[in-house]
């Protein structure tokens, strides 16, 4: 019998680009959790080209109070209004957990800003 994997390991959810389509698509609002006013790490950078794709950017970070004209959320549930989906900049297992925990669905292993010049949405 084969072993079974502990549920922590579990594959990450890979939609398919109709999917994928379907949420950039649809989605106005980011939350970009990890999003920090320096612009090296590659949260700025992706965020900033969703930004100039007409997105709105909310930066979800503690030690920030704006970034991209944005005020800055110390945690996802301190953001008011709807958030369409969720970019996280955080180790992947501690990421699943919490969205997981919140009964989010899950899309890990996928950038933003590649996958949305990729398919042109």
């Amino acid at each position: 019998m084969p072993e079974q994997e502990p549920e922590h390991e579990l594959a990450p959810y890979r939609p398919s680009d109709q999917e994928l389509r379907s949420i950039l698509g649809d989605a106005r609002t980011i939350a970009v959790v990890g999003l920090s006013s320096n612009p090296r790490p590659a949260s700025h950078d992706v965020a900033g080209y969703l930004k100039r794709r007409g997105y709105r950017i909310i930066p979800v970070n503690p030690n920030e109070t704006e970034v991209f004209g944005e005020k800055a959320y110390p945690t996802l549930l301190d953001v008011p209004g709807k958030i369409d989906a969720v970019d996280v900049f955080r180790r992947p297992e501690e990421a699943r957990r919490i969205a997981e925990e919140a009964g989010l669905d899950v899309v890990m292993g996928v950038c933003m800003k590649h996958t949305h010049k990729r398919l042109g949405v």
